[in-house]
């Protein structure tokens, strides 16, 4: 800048060019915060590929020959999983309940005796193979026995068939997935929840 210019420059011109600068940078940051946010909610409305790893679908030959054989949604199969076990072969409830779809060991003897099976020992409810096996016959069993009503089928797995049953016979809870809040053992409640709001995910997943 020559000697002319300096003497000519307007007082205070420096700060403001800053100024105008610093404001410049300041939009571009927030302009590209917005279109981070922008992108962030796309993926996250558009159900995130990603949620796959928290709805997993192991053990997939096993699941498909059984979901097949008892004309099962195997989506229904996951779901059931994810809440009884979370993928966890060797689980064992407080009740007794194990494996990964959660099996008693006198249902697992009821079961097999139904199917023609030999006599199943309870270390061998841990077994994949074997506990999704009875956990497909048991909920075909429910479904057929209750008319596929998914809410009272739900219910029955975790409370027993009988108990519901008379749940239903006695107005207690007329079955629908609308009045699940009858229900009236909160673990059962909370249950049905599970498992239903589970299957939904795997049905959206599914889609994508």
């Amino acid at each position: 800048m020559t000697r002319n210019e300096l003497e000519t420059e307007e007082p205070g011109s420096g700060i403001r060019k800053d100024m105008q600068g610093g404001t410049l940078k300041k939009k571009k940051i927030y302009r590209g915060l917005a279109v981070a946010a922008v992108l962030l909610a796309g993926l996250i409305l558009a159900f995130p590929w990603w949620i796959r790893l928290f709805y997993p679908q192991p053990y997939q030959p096993i699941v498909m020959a059984y979901s097949e054989n008892y004309r099962l949604d195997p989506l229904l199969v996951y779901a059931l999983i994810r809440r009884e076990s979370r993928y966890q072969e060797q689980s064992e409830s407080s009740a007794g309940a194990l494996g990964l779809i959660q099996i008693l060991p006198e249902t697992a003897l009821w079961l097999a005796e139904k199917e023609g099976m030999e006599p199943v020992l309870e270390e061998e409810l841990k077994d994949p193979a074997v506990n999704i096996h009875l956990g497909c016959a048991y909920l075909a069993w429910l479904e057929e026995h209750f008319a596929g009503n998914l809410p009272v089928v739900l219910a029955a797995y975790n409370a027993g068939h009988g108990r519901v049953g008379q749940w239903l016979e006695d107005g207690v809870w007329d079955g629908r997935a609308e009045t699940i809040e009858d229900i009236p053992f909160e673990e059962t409640r909370r249950y049905v929840n599970d498992v239903l709001k589970n299957y939904r995910a795997y049905q959206q997943i599914a889609e994508i």
